[in-house]
């Protein structure tokens, strides 16, 4: 089969593309001409995200729900006619507490999302690079630098960021006959909403049960790693990026 050299400017879905990392992926995209597809669970974020722009497709989707991601898929295959790119960028921090505290409930539902729903969406991604002509596309995962290494009382966090490791390199090997490259961005410390505690208030806990404030880096920064590793031809392939706030306690002892 031929396969397809990955555009300068293509077609992107952005999972978690309500707020974040996911909004600020999506604009940089836009600005750089590439056709948008939005996935959510509310529409009034992702239409928020949209802002009216043309090139841009709004689809509130639940990615833990089979049903939700097939529908997705089946949207980009017939309405947009083929997919570049995969920004696996949905998640959750899910509960706060060491693994002998967390609620099953609560663990239960971090897999789901973190995991569970970037395999999905994944897996039909893949099956629609197979499918189209030309072939091929490129996956990108959302880890986090807690894929290395995590932050105290987040078991259930750091776990599904580690296994986000695993699936990424699965899907870069099996992928390979047919195009499909995968890789992995690991963010730390974007100043997102979510993030507001670490620059400021009280801080982020650390190892030795202190609170303190840490560095953060414009969210704008991240979203471009990501264009990058979009816009790679693809005779090149980020296996794994780390991109952090310049001095925060990650390297070293802090």
């Amino acid at each position: 089969m031929k396969h397809t050299t990955i555009p300068a400017s293509g077609t992107i879905l952005i999972t978690g593309g309500g707020s974040g990392i996911g909004r600020a992926s999506a604009h940089g995209f836009l600005d750089a001409g590439w056709t948008v597809v939005l996935a959510g669970r509310g529409r009034p974020a992702l239409d928020e995200t949209a802002e009216d722009h043309p090139h841009a497709h709004v689809i509130p989707a639940d990615i833990t729900d089979p049903a939700d991601v097939e529908r997705l898929f089946d949207y980009i295959g017939t309405e947009v006619g083929r997919l570049d790119v995969l920004f696996n960028n949905a998640g959750t921090f899910g509960p706060a507490g060491a693994v002998d505290e967390i609620p099953m409930a609560a663990w239960e539902q971090t897999v789901s999302v973190n995991l569970t729903g970037s395999m999905l969406c994944a897996a039909a991604a893949v099956r629609l690079m197979k499918a189209q002509q030309p072939q091929g596309g490129r996956i990108i995962n959302n880890g986090s630098i807690s894929a290395h290494a995590p932050r105290p009382l987040s078991a259930a966090y750091t776990t599904t960021k580690h296994a986000i490791t695993g699936l990424t390199k699965s899907i870069e090997l099996d992928g390979r006959p047919y195009g499909i490259s995968c890789g992995q961005i690991d963010i730390g410390n974007a100043a997102t909403a979510l993030m507001e505690n670490i620059g400021s208030g009280p801080g982020a806990l650390q190892p030795d049960g202190t609170r303190r404030t840490e560095p953060t880096f414009p969210v704008e920064e991240a979203a471009e790693a990501v264009l990058f590793m979009a816009q790679l031809p693809p005779s090149a392939s980020v296996g794994t990026m780390v991109i952090t706030a310049s001095g925060m306690p990650f390297i070293g002892r802090g």
